[in-house]
Order: structure tokens, then C-alpha cells, then sequence
């Protein structure tokens, strides 16, 4: 589980070293995106501190056998977001960095959505959004079926919340008390075209969560203290499907694309590129 190196920190040193580990990846989201002037780097940049936090200190894996059977499972609902889980799973050591030069190159190991059969580490293959919870849903339930102790999470981005088969699933894990369904939403504020609240409004997204029946705990997406409690709260409610709902900053780290729905699906020209990478402390 985790990265070998963080074993045996405290918080403090923890959270120093998780942020970094983000710092890292979030020069590698605009790395990728830049270098194939495509992409979706406004929700990786928002999701890459909990899937930091996830990767590093929660999920029972094995990068040196990405198939291992009784691996947790995490799905990539919001799989377009496929830039901040390459870089963390660079990072975990799944893939390599040179891997990531074949970001959304025909025939590379890193699609433009996330793929399970081009990726090792990838468990989900993402296409349209709203599908990722039901998938987990049966990773959920085959684990049960197996005796296994594993569990299964899903990043589900607020924007899919609109499709009904999200809801469908949630009314299902509640019915069937799947205490290994563990959702992590990353809550932006934005989606493809516009603010999610200028699209359909979700009002309070807490609540509807809670009225399903669900185990519901808010936290701030960008502060690794939180993020680490919300993880270790997720690990310790196995009785029911639980859900951590992590405000976030679409953009978050680079100035021009934070709360900026133009770069929900856009790449930085040469400007923007360098300006990027100096504001992340990777200046070229």
C-alpha cells in the first residue's frame, strides 16, 4: 500500500510529502497536455490531490503486479481526467514517465481516456460519463461474492451527477449495504460546457447523498490534512457505501486555468505553457 518512502512519517512530514507528490504531477498534467495539444487538464489539476492522497496512502496495490486478484479497485469514472492518473501511477511506478510521452498517441499506454487494456494500474475503461459508479458497483459486489476484503473505489466528477444511472447505482449499493463502495467525488464547480450550475443545478448535494441512505463526510480537495482524515473516516465505514465529497478548484495550481470552464478541455499555448510550469516550480 502506498509508497514505501512515506512509511513511518507523521502527519506533517505525510502531508509535505504528499504535497509534493502532487507538485510533481501537476507539472507532468500539463506536460502531457501541452505536448499533445490536447486534453483535459483543468479536472485532472483538480483531482490530483486525492488521488495523491489515495494512491500513496490507502489503496492496497501492488505497481509490480497490476493484476494481483485481491488488489482494491479504482475507477476512473470522470475518465477523461486521464492526466492527473497518469502521473500518479507514473509515480506509484505502474508506468513510466517516458510512458507518459504517449499521452494520447494511437497504440500508446496512456489513451486519452483511461483504458484497462492499454494501462497497467487501470482498472476501468471510461468512454461516456455516469457509468463509472454502476461499474464499481460490481466490483463491489464481486469481491463480496469472492470472500475478499478488497475494496472499491470511484472518483466520480459533479458534473456526471446529471446522469440518472448514477443515481440508480447509489439506490442499489444502499439496498444491498455494500460497506466496500467507496466513492471519492471531486466537486469543481465545472463541467464540459459551463458551470455545472449554469447546466443543472444540484443544490444540496450533501443532503441527497445521506437521503439515499449513504455515509456522507465533506471535506476541502486541496488540503492534504483533510484529505488523509477523509480517507482513514472512508476505511473505517464498512457497514454502508460511503462517499467523501471534496470541494475542489478546477485548474487548481495554475493561475489562468483555476475556475476557468475554457480549460475544462483545452490545451496551453507556448506562453501559457511556460507560465504554467514557473507558477509549479518547474520553470524551463
Amino acid at each position: 500500500m502506498g509508497l514505501s518512502r512515506l512509511n513511518g512519517l507523521n502527519d506533517d512530514e505525510l502531508v509535505d510529502e504528499l504535497n509534493e507528490i502532487a507538485r510533481k504531477c501537476r507539472v507532468e498534467i500539463i506536460k502531457m497536455v501541452f505536448r499533445a495539444q490536447a486534453g483535459h487538464p483543468g479536472g485532472s489539476l483538480s483531482e490530483i490531490d486525492l488521488l495523491t492522497g489515495l494512491y500513496a496512502t490507502t489503496l492496497n496495490v501492488k505497481p509490480d503486479e497490476p493484476k494481483w486478484p485481491d488488489r482494491d479497485r479504482f475507477v476512473l469514472s470522470k475518465g477523461h481526467a486521464s492526466p492527473g492518473m497518469y502521473s500518479i501511477l507514473a509515480e506509484m511506478g505502474f508506468i513510466s514517465y517516458l510512458d507518459l510521452e504517449s499521452y494520447r498517441v494511437l497504440g500508446g499506454v496512456c489513451q486519452g481516456h483511461v483504458d484497462m487494456k492499454h494501462t497497467p494500474g487501470v482498472d476501468f475503461s471510461a468512454g461516456s460519463l455516469g457509468m463509472g459508479l454502476s461499474f464499481g458497483l460490481g466490483c463491489a459486489f464481486a469481491a463480496r461474492f469472492d470472500k475478499s476484503n478488497r475494496n472499491c473505489y470511484v472518483m466520480l466528477g459533479d458534473g456526471e451527477l446529471q446522469e440518472g444511472s448514477v443515481w440508480e447505482a447509489m439506490m442499489a449499493a444502499r439496498h444491498h449495504e455494500l460497506g466496500n463502495l467507496k466513492v471519492i467525488l471531486d466537486c469543481n464547480g465545472i463541467q464540459n460546457d459551463d458551470y455545472v450550475d449554469t447546466q443543472m443545478r444540484m443544490f444540496n448535494i450533501s443532503e441527497k447523498w445521506a437521503s439515499f441512505g449513504w455515509k456522507v463526510k465533506e471535506i476541502d480537495g486541496h488540503d492534504m490534512y483533510q484529505i488523509i482524515e477523509g480517507l482513514r473516516w472512508l476505511n473505517e465505514n464498512n457497514d454502508l457505501p460511503s462517499i467523501l465529497i471534496a470541494k475542489t478548484i478546477k485548474g487548481k495550481g495554475v493561475s489562468y486555468m483555476e475556475n476557468n470552464p475554457k480549460f475544462h478541455g483545452a490545451a496551453p499555448n507556448e506562453e501559457q505553457y511556460s507560465k504554467a510550469l514557473m507558477e509549479l516550480g518547474d520553470a524551463i
